[in-house]
This record gives structure tokens, sequence and C-alpha cells, in this order.
């Protein structure tokens, strides 16, 4: 028997459709696959997760359940399904799902799985399972220095494709500038002469809008592929003001200092059709 999750998305989102596999290997015993088949496809990202030290071996085809995404190989993968059958789970809403955490025997796991609820009683697993696997590039080892020896609270912009994807920009929106003044407020509040550390994949638009009278430093994105070392400089820092991203959803969360404060945005989601109740850690605050 196998758990299997199926992968796609963002760095983020793999991280979580990872986590919920492995929670659910960890309670039945089972090995832990990854179907990419999906990644393959998937142009606007790159599998990820090889970054970190993961524990799971790669699912063939005839292990996963056939999906919509399989095409003219659909009857050809549902003759090979029949003689070695996943009970294929999918996704019903973004809110918590407690059934999942009873489920036995071979499992396929389709969706997006965003809620620590999944995985919260191996945190210290996944936690480990999502360390480096190579060490810190020069550059970022130097910002990390300088992280260390400050009181040091990570800002996350998003802009991307939630500006320039129609799609993604109804679903989620932007965070504007007014939301992040008054987090940093917020933060400063109850911070002793805080130091933010603003992480963007748009660093000109945050250079231009993030304005400040506190000690701040834009980390520059690198485009070589690690980006999963941004995210453990974002954990490095004391607390988090996190846009509404699941990266530096991620970000905060690997922090395991439980006397962090974290800051994330009241509404994840522009679209009302979707719940984020579950989504959001209820030791964070929102703003």
């Amino acid at each position: 028997m196998v758990v299997i999750t199926h992968i796609v998305g963002g760095l983020g989102n793999q991280m979580f459709q990872y986590a919920v596999g492995r929670s659910l290997s960890v309670s039945t015993g089972q090995t832990l696959k990854l179907d990419l088949a999906s990644m393959k496809k998937y142009t606007r990202r790159e599998f990820s997760l090889q970054q970190f030290n993961i524990h799971a071996d790669l699912a063939r085809p005839h292990e996963t359940p056939v999906t919509r995404s399989r095409g003219f190989l659909r009857r050809a993968f549902q003759l090979i399904q029949r003689q070695s059958p996943c009970q294929h789970i999918i996704e019903k809403a973004h809110t918590f799902d407690p059934t999942v955490m009873s489920l036995g025997g071979s499992l396929y796991f389709d969706g997006y799985w965003q809620s620590e609820k999944y995985f919260a009683s191996i945190a210290n697993t996944i936690r480990s399972d999502f360390s480096l696997a190579a060490p810190l590039s020069s550059g970022r080892e130097a910002i990390l220095s300088h992280i260390r020896t400050t009181n040091a609270v990570s800002v996350h912009v998003r802009r991307g494709d939630y500006v320039t994807n129609p799609s993604a920009n109804a679903t989620h929106g932007t965070i504007e500038p007014g939301w992040y003044e008054a987090a940093m407020q917020r933060m400063a509040e109850r911070t002793d002469d805080p130091s933010f550390f603003v992480f963007s994949d748009d660093p000109a638009w945050a250079q231009q809008n993030l304005k400040s009278s506190w000690k701040m430093t834009f980390v520059e994105p690198q485009q070589d592929g690690r980006d999963g070392e941004d995210m453990h400089l974002m954990a490095a820092c004391r607390n988090h003001i996190t846009a509404n991203s699941t990266f530096s959803w991620w970000g905060a969360w690997l922090n395991a200092n439980p006397a962090k404060h974290v800051i994330a945005p009241l509404h994840w989601f522009r679209s009302p059709l979707h719940d984020d109740k579950d989504l959001i850690p209820a030791a964070w605050e929102r703003v």
C-alpha cells in the first residue's frame, strides 16, 4: 500500500501537498510517493521540493488514479489501474476536512490542502523534511548573518501572476502599500527596534511603494532556482508579515519559535468563493 500526493503549482503549494501526504504516510506506516505528471505540463513553475530533505519516491503511472490530465492515455491507464487501485481523495473545499485524517489503505491526494491542521501532529517532522538539502549560497549567507544581528521581521510582497494573470488576480488580488504600512506599524508597537527585511518577486515596486521610518533591507531575488533558500531566510527572522501567499506562509511557519509574532492579511482571497478560516494558524494575527 502507498500514499501518493498530486504535485502542482508553485513551491508553497507543493509543500502543502507534500505535507498532507507525509502526514498520512506517517500515521498509516505507508510509503509516500509524489505524482509529478502535472508538473511536466505546468509552465509557470517547476518542481522544487528537491531543494529540501524530503522523504518520498516518485509515483509510476500505473499507481495513480486516472485524472483529467491523462489525455489520450486515459483508457490505457484505466486498464492498468484495475490491477492496483488507489482511493482517489479529491479536496472538496479550502477548509480543513477532518475525515481525511482517519483514512487508510492506498490513498491518492488531489488538491491543495492549505491548512496546518493536516500535519500539525508531525510539525517537527515536516520542518525537518523542509530543511535545506544544500548550504546557502554565499550571497544569501551574508543576508542571514545580517538577519541574525538584528531584531528581524520578514515582509513578503507578492506580485507576479497576482498582477499579470486575470484568474489569479480575481482569486487572490494584491496587497496594497497601506496595508503593509499598517502591519509594520503594528509590528513595531510590539517589537523593539525592528529591522524589516523585504522579500518580493517585484523588488522595484516594493522599493517604490513601501515607505517606513524603520530600518528596511530589500532582499534582491535571485534567478537561480533556489527560492527555498529565500524562504529559509524569512524563517530565520524573529517575526513575520506575510502576503496572501503560500510562499510567505511557509516562511513564517518554518520558524519554530513559539514566541514569534506573525501578521497575515485579514482577507487571503479576493474571491468570496474561498473560505480561508483554516488556512491561517490560530496564533497568527490577522489585520
